[in-house]
């Protein structure tokens, strides 16, 4: 199974004995919307959900960081996602979220994971079949283990200003980039992590929420001085929109990415760590 999947694709695989399709929608909090009762009025048929708000670390008070293998693990099972699965992700999100579960599923065992190319929004303008109400769970094994070369930390980023070893790219808008937007959380330094790139995650999809194809997205890196011979490091406000530049990276066959757990929304709230104001 490729990383990317049409709704086509889908379509022909429905019903497969090792097929599990996922809905891994997650808003911000201040939309006023709820992935978990729009799942239930309208999924994908078989499709189950998976609530990404609540795989995070809780303990952390650094927000969004991803959870205990352990966590991970006992969340997966009582999903029904387990060993030997084909797991197809999909979201109906403006953040593109199901980017992040790819990474997280990845990151912790998981082989034969999927993002479906343009999401619900594609798959219902097509007229595919909807469903409703709540899919029945069956617990599965998952065999757990923890990678941890698609992650880094504030001090692996704190080495890299010094050896300057990846090159660090920054998923939020520009404005927020520049500093010339203040962030959305309280008592937040503006800017960005010094000697970054800054490739707003948009910037990687077509109009019509598709992912453009693989020489347009290495042109979208390449215009935003990401030198693609060298390891990447992806970040963004909270690790949800880097995981999207991760993915496009990885769609252009790129191995050596990592994402930055706690991206701004730790970095900005550390008077220690140096910040940059302007263009890259």
């Amino acid at each position: 199974m490729d990383a990317l999947v049409s709704t086509e694709w889908l379509a022909g695989e429905l019903g497969a004995f090792d097929l599990r399709v996922v809905d891994a929608t997650q808003v911000m909090e201040d939309t006023g919307r709820d992935p978990r009762a729009e799942f239930d009025a309208a999924h994908i048929p078989g499709a189950i959900f998976m609530d990404l708000a609540e795989l995070v670390d809780s303990a952390n008070l650094i927000a969004n960081m991803a959870p205990s293998a352990e966590k991970f693990a006992s969340r997966m099972q009582a999903l029904g996602l387990g060993d030997g699965s084909r797991i197809v992700l999909y979201d109906n999100a403006p953040h593109k979220t199901s980017a992040r579960a790819y990474w997280l599923l990845r990151m912790f065992g998981a082989h034969d994971v999927a993002i479906l190319d343009g999401g619900l929004a594609k798959w219902q303008a097509e007229g595919r079949a909807i469903e409703s109400g709540v899919t029945k769970l069956r617990h599965r094994h998952f065999t757990v283990w923890a990678d941890a070369e698609p992650v880094r930390s504030k001090q692996d980023v704190l080495d890299n200003l010094n050896t300057k070893s990846a090159v660090v790219v920054d998923a939020r808008g520009t404005p927020r980039f520049t500093g010339e937007e203040a962030e959305p959380r309280p008592n937040m330094a503006s800017g960005h992590i010094p000697g970054s790139r800054n490739l707003p995650y948009d910037q990687v999809f077509n109009a019509d929420g598709t992912y453009k194809s693989v020489d347009a997205i290495k042109a979208a890196f390449e215009g935003a001085g990401v030198d693609l011979s060298k390891p990447m490091i992806t970040t963004c406000g909270s690790g949800l929109t880097a995981a999207v530049l991760l993915f496009a990276a990885h769609l252009t066959g790129k191995k050596d990415v990592a994402l930055y757990d706690g991206s701004w929304a730790e970095w900005g709230a550390d008077p220690q760590t140096p910040k940059a104001v302007g263009a890259a």
